[in-house]
């Protein structure tokens, strides 16, 4: 078993394989990272009015998750955007040799400088990068890789989950905040919305627009649906928020 492992010959990646699988890796961590960050703050962070509260509780979160992120080729030199594009970190000596867990994490520091690493692989003729020169590691084309078929399933349910994730996340969110709460509060007082939805029965599922916070300032525009009786409606609501006050409406539109 050995013997045949040692009389592998490998075959160094393509410069667009690898910064394919250097995008997809950058997504996946970074979506990963500020999913849990926005678990973590809670679906009303929106009215938060403590930034050292919620600092303290992006750092927790974002500092293993910045470590996990240089740590994404710990499993056998491969990460997520690796297995999609087939491709596996080596050692340069020994290319049938996995670097060890502190090399392959020195070598992803460097993407901190991720702009040199970029011309570094584009203009090196040993198609590496200074990651690559300081752990003395090698990207090689996988012989093991599989098919296309799971990879692109991968890719493309990478992409699912997280619009999917983003659409509800801010749907939620928005749907927790004061500003909605109040935007509802006020479209219920409206009489002229209830008498054409011939009283109000609910509301969409989720609401679109923004909310901007600042120094306690802020400015809201959503975009509700009205479920009524008998007339659904679209409602655009603004509002406006002095600091450490409440939500005022400005304007409301069908």
């Amino acid at each position: 078993m050995t013997e045949q492992t040692t009389e592998l010959t490998f075959i160094k990646s393509s410069r667009k394989r690898r910064i394919a699988a250097f995008i997809i890796d950058h997504f996946v961590m970074t979506f990963l990272i500020v999913s849990i960050v926005f678990v973590a703050l809670g679906s009303n962070f929106m009215d938060e009015n403590n930034p050292s509260k919620m600092m303290v509780t992006m750092l927790a979160v974002m500092i293993p998750g910045f470590v996990l992120y240089f740590a994404k080729d710990s499993l056998k030199g491969v990460s997520v955007g690796k297995w999609i594009m087939g491709i596996m970190v080596r050692d340069e000596n020994n290319q049938n040799e996995i670097p060890s867990i502190g090399r392959l994490f020195l070598r992803n520091l460097f993407i901190i400088i991720w702009p040199v690493e970029i011309i570094m692989l584009a203009t090196n003729d040993k198609k590496k990068r200074l990651g690559d020169k300081v752990a003395k590691t090698v990207v090689v084309k996988n012989p093991n890789k599989p098919t296309k078929l799971p990879r692109i399933l991968a890719l493309v349910g990478v992409g699912i989950v997280f619009f999917v994730f983003a659409f509800f996340t801010a749907g939620n969110a928005m749907k927790n905040s004061d500003a909605y709460k109040i935007a509802v509060s006020e479209i219920e007082k409206n009489e002229q919305i209830l008498t054409e939805t011939g009283g109000i029965k609910g509301y969409g599922s989720m609401p679109t627009g923004n909310i901007s916070i600042s120094n306690g300032q802020g400015q809201a525009q959503l975009e509700i649906k009205v479920l009524g009786n008998t007339k659904d409606m679209n409602i655009s609501v603004y509002l406006e928020k002095e600091p450490n006050g409440q939500w005022i409406l400005m304007e409301i539109r069908k």
